[in-house]
């Protein structure tokens, strides 16, 4: 099944904190939100790399615990095994799209905050 749509516009529009819009059979595309201040929370996905593209907003990437800062257009690419978070450093939300490969959430899944998210990992 092909999935065609501009990326960049459902980022933007996106109000969940996670939601899974399209996965195939070696990947998976998601959209985040982060509320200003909020954090994706540090995570390592063993098996899993994950390309990040920020849409909208300003925020600070955490890689193995060196920072750098993040603006609309940038992309991280976090191979597996890499200790990573990103978090919003800015006044409004920070808008980005993740590609997972291979697929790391189920193919249904919206979490409306960062609190589901947590209540749903346990």
């Amino acid at each position: 099944m092909a999935f065609h749509k501009n990326i960049i516009e459902l980022a933007k529009q996106n109000e969940n904190f996670r939601q899974v819009v399209n996965t195939g059979k070696h990947s998976q595309v998601v959209l985040m939100s982060l509320l200003p201040g909020e954090d994706i929370g540090e995570e390592i996905h063993e098996t899993v790399d994950q390309v990040l593209v920020f849409a909208e907003g300003s925020g600070e990437a955490v890689i193995e615990d060196i920072a750098s800062p993040l603006k609309e257009g940038d992309l991280v690419f976090v191979d597996a095994g890499i200790k990573h978070n990103f978090k919003n450093t800015g006044a409004t939300a920070l808008k980005l799209y993740t590609i997972y490969s291979p697929a790391h959430h189920p193919a249904d899944r919206v979490q409306k905050t960062k609190a589901e998210a947590i209540a749903e990992e346990y």
